[in-house]
């Protein structure tokens, strides 16, 4: 009994220290650099998609994903509603 005992520990031991000596690659930081984007044309203060229910603000990530030939611009939420527009959830600030 204290023979398989000690092979278990001894095993448990050896394997905690192969784990910590498995090989990290040293962590490096570069300097950002900034990429010259083609600039946000916006015809409104909120997009919807032709194919879709939901209205979004130009920044949020459902209005970057939308074709530009499917964006529906509106000057207001009030229009994009009056339209049967709904607002997106994942698209903070919208009532």
């Amino acid at each position: 009994m204290i023979i398989v005992l000690c092979v278990g520990v001894s095993g448990f031991i050896l394997g905690r220290l192969s784990n910590s000596e498995e090989y990290r690659p040293a962590i490096r930081m570069f300097e950002s650099k900034t990429y010259d984007r083609a600039p946000m044309v916006i015809g409104g203060k909120v997009v919807a998609s032709k194919n879709g229910t939901k209205y979004h603000f130009p920044w949020c990530s459902g209005a970057r994903t939308m074709s530009d030939a499917n964006k529906v611009w509106f000057d207001s939420e009030e229009n994009a509603r009056a339209a049967g527009y709904t607002p997106a959830g994942n698209c903070k600030g919208l009532k």
